[in-house]
């Protein structure tokens, strides 16, 4: 039976990482270049799922138009949301503030989540069916495809940071900003730019995942407080950390989640967080900038 388990753990552990690293990813990007925790990170990728069950349900738009419609409209709320609040933050004196007022847009957008699609938990009509078998080994369709798009859109992440102007730009502004500045880069258009990439990417998992989970107003919460983790654990503002990070923690849980219980499996993240924050506090890769 264990022989079994085994690779079965190591596929759903793969299936959580990939979903992680989305996460954190966006995470790791508005903290990289604005410097904002940006505790409202969860309701963009609610929204992301929410716009896709919304967009197909309500519009008709099959699932892949759906999410593209879905992220596309949630980088836009993003982009918004820096120019008209996160703005007035970025400054390091203003670190505290900037958390705050995150902290009072994840509260706001999770009542208009209550408001427009209610307090119970919704699903997204299944996209792909099946089960792929290799011996006792169960992987269904619709998890394969999520863990597929989500590497997909990994790749496109770092090939546009390494080979678009915009994504050398953002590089550039998250090392330093006054060289950057002197260098001709209108750092006032990268800010709003970066914001929206980040919620775009945790849109994007949500629209991933949500075929595969139930949809609420809340749940973005334990996939923020993952994303929050993993940055930790790989390094506040390091993109292979949180890549590392987020497969670490996805595969960890999944293996004690099987062999032992959820409630343990929960409580490992935060056991390796503190372990991380006592004898390496910034982190395997390091507090670094987005660039590395």
């Amino acid at each position: 039976m264990e022989a079994t388990l085994l690779p079965q753990a190591m596929i759903n552990g793969v299936t959580l990482g990939t979903n992680y690293v989305l996460m954190a990813l966006g995470f790791t990007m508005i903290f990289g270049v604005l410097r904002i925790v940006n505790f409202a990170h969860g309701e963009f990728y609610m929204l992301g799922a929410f716009f896709v069950l919304t967009a197909i349900s309500q519009l008709n738009i099959p699932y892949f138009p759906a999410a593209i419609l879905a992220i596309a409209a949630v980088a836009l709320l993003g982009f918004i949301s820096e120019r008209v609040i996160f703005r007035r933050f970025r400054d390091k004196e203003k670190e505290i503030e900037g958390m705050i007022v995150a902290l009072g847009l994840s509260i706001f957008l999770q009542n208009i989540g209550l408001v427009i699609w209610g307090p119970y938990d919704q699903s997204i009509p299944p996209v792909f069916t099946g089960v792929f078998k290799f011996g006792n080994i169960f992987y269904p369709v619709e998890r394969f495809m999520a863990v597929l798009l989500s590497v997909v859109l990994m790749i496109s992440f770092y090939l546009f940071l390494k080979k678009t102007r915009v994504g050398l730009a953002i590089q550039a502004l998250a090392q330093d900003t006054e060289i950057a500045r002197v260098q001709g880069i209108r750092i006032n258009r990268l800010y709003p730019i970066a914001f929206a990439i980040g919620t775009g990417l945790a849109a994007a998992a949500g629209a991933i995942i949500g075929p595969v989970f139930q949809l609420n107003p809340w749940m973005g919460l334990t996939p923020q407080v993952k994303a929050f983790m993993v940055v930790i654990l790989g390094g506040l503002g390091s993109i292979p950390g949180a890549v590392l990070g987020g497969f670490i923690l996805g595969i960890a849980e999944s293996f004690v989640s099987t062999f032992a219980s959820k409630a343990i499996a929960d409580m490992l993240g935060f056991i390796i967080v503190i372990a991380i924050l006592i004898f390496r506090p910034s982190g395997l890769f390091g507090q670094s900038q987005i660039t590395r």
